[in-house]
């Protein structure tokens, strides 16, 4: 049987850093034949992290594409990283997937990463089963952790295993939806007779069940009330739609270090998580209509988009993808409708991590590679010319911190910011930027270890160093009261010598800054007044305080004199100069400050802690409002005091808390902070 959209999984493997996803991959492979053994995550040999930083960090920095058959059935994984850092790489999953499994410790309680990833299946309507892993360690819980998920997502959580343990250890599982028990063995689960002391918590389970199959379908809920019960298949039948629909989640036990449980998680996969073909219709804006349609997952023109891109300075830009509808062939040419430019397609791949498999062909519903496109990256769609459609972009985490990036070595900024381009190519979390105000270039990206995996690949990829620095505040300097000042430039070295004289008057303003002239009876001549504005302008980015620019400051021109012979306009332009640094000097000179607006959204549970800890930064607290479980917080800060605030928030609210950050507005800095400058 052809691999066809009925008979391929999407299935990204999402979950809390260092659960054991990439571990469970490992273990999925292994089990269809994909790979020979099992590598490790502590040695490097896993086939999902293959890139250097994974192997030294012994975590995934980026998602990583692989597949394997099971039971004529096509699984392409999706290995997602953890870390709060990388959630761009969720993000990107989310698209080329169409199912979830969720890998969770068996720890007792819900991990951040585990209620994160939950929650984000959930907002953007992707079926999930979750795995909780880790049965083979020692304090290993599964009852708990299985209370403590239905605590958090009630309504949701179906059990549909039972773990048999001898003391501490996993020896096998009992299926509530089949009635069946299996034990683990060298060779794979054993179906046995389900042990006795199991058979009251398996009813329980499986009455359960048949509760949460009849909500899902009004036949089995009329059913269910006529006969109080229903079948095996009917129950099976109406988990399978409440997956579906989202309204169950299925919870299933093992060890993936230890390949137990793995096989029964596979079977269960590929019984109940959506085909290919199952997929919602994909939104997409069809440019011949001017409108917006459903793009069904099966046969028809062309229509594709790239979840994902790698970049590699030897084998040039890799583009992820995933066809949504009708065929991608090798000698095609398709149409990019967002660069709006022809691409053809070239090299086809399958994907096994850093291993291709050349295809000549890609199929609706699969996921494989494309080699060498000029002008298509992440998010792009590749379609058929004559039927052109363009799917939504993919939405990404906006940067929380921003360092100044420099080359490390002089004379190789060049080489750095190239590199570190074609990395924002390749992470459209990271982001590189011109602070218009401060001349520096800033390296944006979702925390500290983010940016420290992009500084480390820049050097890996492309041999180039660089640094990243506390950016410079954009500080601004204006004046507090009226002053009036003169400035008369006077100069004889023989012959013409040079001679300018005014009197000007400085004003606070709302404006960032006004010029006028109220010069009466020619005191200083029509044509020497541009000259007077254009040395106050040429004045304004160095203030008299700590050489900040000059903003909301109205400069006058009232009165001056002027030679017949010597005066010029450069003259002027050195009398304006001169007048200017005194009257700024005497006008009560102010520092200023940026500040920044800040949205806030925390648990409840750490309000207080936030709070004071904006305090302690010169926050202000603008309002606040609930939103859902969470608490939204606006607040105003110097924009120096929030510098690493992305860090500082993960680490108050164990992962939970996330913000966004604008600007908002000039105010006067503190005298501290100008001492603190002048050291």
């Amino acid at each position: 049987m052809g691999t066809t959209a009925n008979n391929i999984r999407n299935i990204a493997i999402v979950g809390h850093s260092g659960e054991g996803k990439t571990t469970l991959t490992e273990a999925m492979l292994f089990n269809g034949g994909a790979i020979e053994r099992m590598g490790k995550t502590d040695n490097g040999t896993t086939v999902s992290d293959f890139d250097a930083e994974e192997i030294a960090r012994k975590m995934s920095v980026s998602l990583s594409l692989s597949y394997t058959q099971w039971k004529g059935v096509k699984l392409n994984l999706i290995d997602v990283p953890g870390f709060y850092d990388f959630e761009g790489e969720f993000d990107e999953a989310m698209r080329a997937c169409g199912a979830a499994l969720v890998v969770a410790g068996a720890n007792g309680t819900v991990t951040v990463g585990a209620e994160k990833a939950i929650n984000l299946c959930l907002r953007d309507k992707k079926p999930l089963v979750i795995f909780i892993n880790g049965m083979d360690k020692e304090n290993a819980d599964y009852h708990n952790t299985v209370k403590a998920l239905q605590e958090k997502f009630r309504g949701k959580i179906a059990p549909i295993q039972i773990p048999i343990m001898d003391g501490n250890k996993m020896t096998g599982v009992a299926n509530a939806l089949t009635g069946k028990a299996y034990k683990f063995t060298g060779t794979g689960p054993e179906e046995i007779p389900v042990p006795e002391e199991y058979n009251r918590d398996l009813e329980t389970m499986f009455f359960s069940l048949q509760e949460a199959a009849a909500e899902n379908d009004d036949v089995l809920l009329e059913k269910y009330f006529e006969d109080g019960a229903l079948s095996r298949d009917d129950t099976i039948h109406g988990i399978r739609k409440g997956i579906f629909a989202i309204n169950v989640i299925p919870v299933m036990a093992g060890s993936a270090l230890q390949n137990k449980g793995v096989i029964n998680l596979m079977d269960e996969i590929v019984k109940y998580m959506p085909e290919a073909a199952e997929r919602q219709a994909m939104p997409a804006l069809d440019l011949n209509k001017n409108a917006v349609v459903g793009i069904s997952c099966g046969d028809g023109p062309l229509a594709a988009q790239v979840f994902k891109t790698a970049v590699d300075p030897f084998v040039g830009k890799m583009n992820y993808l995933r066809v949504n509808r009708g065929t991608l062939k090798s000698g095609m040419t398709v149409k990019n409708t967002v660069t709006d430019s022809d691409e053809r397609i070239g090299s086809l791949y399958l994907v096994k991590g850093k291993k291709l498999e050349a295809v000549s062909e890609l199929g609706a519903g699969d996921l494989g590679a494309v080699a060498k496109l000029a002008a298509t990256g992440t998010g792009d769609t590749l379609c058929a010319p004559e039927a052109p459609v363009r799917f939504d972009p993919i939405p990404f985490p906006k940067p929380a911190l921003f360092m100044a990036a420099y080359a490390a070595v002089r004379g190789t900024e060049d080489k750095v910011f190239s590199g570190l381009n074609r990395l924002s190519e390749e992470d459209k979390s990271f982001l590189l930027v011109k602070d218009a105000d401060t001349g520096e270039t800033l390296a944006g990206g979702l925390g500290e270890v983010h940016l420290d995996v992009i500084r480390k690949k820049l050097k890996a990829k492309f041999g180039a160093d660089a640094e990243f620095k506390t950016p410079k505040i954009a500080y601004r300097e204006t004046i507090r009261k009226i002053s009036t000042a003169e400035g008369k430039y006077k100069k004889q070295n023989g012959g013409h010598g040079q001679y300018g004289h005014c009197k000007m008057r400085f004003e606070p303003t709302e404006k960032d800054f006004e010029f006028a002239e109220e010069v009466v009876g020619g005191s200083v001549p029509k044509q020497y007044i541009p000259a007077v504005e254009k040395g106050i302008v040429e004045c304004l980015p160095h203030g008299v305080l700590a050489g900040y620019p000059v903003i909301r400051v109205k400069t006058v021109l009232f009165d001056g004199s002027y030679h017949d012979v010597d005066s010029s306009e450069a003259a002027f332009k050195s009398a304006a100069e001169l007048a200017f640094n005194e009257g700024m000097k005497n006008a009560s000179p102010v520092l200023l400050e940026p500040l920044s607006r800040l949205r806030i959204l925390v648990p409840e549970s750490f309000v207080g802690d936030v709070l004071g800890d904006l305090n302690k930064r010169r926050g202000r607290i603008i309002g606040m409002e609930a939103q859902d479980e969470l608490q939204l917080i606006v607040a105003e800060a110097p924009k120096a005091e929030i510098l690493t605030y992305a860090t500082t928030l993960r680490a108050m609210t164990q992962g939970r808390g996330k913000f966004t950050e604008s600007f908002a507005r000039y105010e006067e800095a503190p005298a501290t902070v100008l001492q603190n400058l002048k050291k």
